[in-house]
């Protein structure tokens, strides 16, 4: 395994060369994708991003039946998994982006999809929450953490506002090792998926960002050992669709 000084730090849109701008362009490009984010998540997963979430929800499912416990879907984007963990939860649920066009989205289908109350949509930084400390029971984050302008930042920032013995969950894309099954992964988000995307969204630097960040991200042996080093403990993994998404889940001590 690589040393972590080796690793990427956050991610790098093309032209970023400060935090600040990557976090710019990363904010930029989900409000220019927003009104078709939905579409092309479902259709270039073949409806299987459905799936990862409702496995998600349901190893948490003990937190979330807590009627005591404050969740926080962080980079919830147009809030599909803060909906997904809200079926049958007790827990209150809250979600968080710093993407106004997205949470848009996600407030308009909160009016629809929620059951109860409609699930609260704020517009929050992930390197900066404006939560106070140890408020949260649970905080997870579904394909949106690589984004992040700051790894560990945005790591130390989860780790402030869960509450002792709360767990983090990051649900996120991962490469396959080399071979048969990595190289059909590689041909796809390479160039099939840019392509559709493109075409769909009228974005093709978007939809050629996103496979890219996913091959310059963390392999999860890389990604547990960095949770690991900011202090969370009981890291754990496991691995869905032929290799190419990983749930980590950990605790803070």
């Amino acid at each position: 395994m690589a040393e972590l000084a080796t690793l990427p730090t956050g991610t790098k849109p093309e032209g970023a060369s400060t935090e600040a701008e990557a976090s710019r362009k990363i904010r930029e490009m989900f409000t220019r994708i927003a009104p078709r984010y939905d579409l092309l998540n479902h259709l270039l997963s073949a409806q299987m991003d459905k799936r990862w979430r409702a496995r998600a929800a349901a190893v948490l499912r003990p937190i979330l039946g807590n009627p005591e416990a404050s969740v926080l879907d962080l980079c919830c984007g147009t809030g599909d998994l803060a909906f997904t963990l809200a079926k049958g939860a007790r827990a209150r649920i809250i979600g968080a982006d710093f993407s106004h066009t997205m949470l848009t989205r996600a407030k308009e289908k909160a009016q629809y999809l929620s059951s109860k109350a409609p699930i609260p949509f704020l517009e929050a930084d992930a390197l900066r929450l404006p939560f106070a400390s140890e408020s949260f029971a649970l905080v997870t984050t579904a394909f949106g953490f690589r984004n992040l302008a700051n790894y560990q930042q945005g790591l130390r920032e989860v780790y402030r506002v869960l509450a002792p013995a709360g767990t983090l969950a990051i649900l996120e894309f991962t490469e396959p090792a080399p071979g048969i099954i990595g190289g059909a992964y590689r041909f796809y988000c390479q160039k099939v998926l840019p392509a559709i995307g493109g075409v769909i969204s009228g974005d093709a630097a978007a939809y050629a960002y996103l496979p890219k960040s996913v091959a310059r991200f963390f392999r999860p042996d890389e990604l547990a050992a960095l949770v690991k080093s900011v202090g969370y403990t009981s890291i754990r993994y496991e691995l869905m669709m032929l290799r190419s998404v990983a749930l980590h889940l950990a605790v803070k001590p």
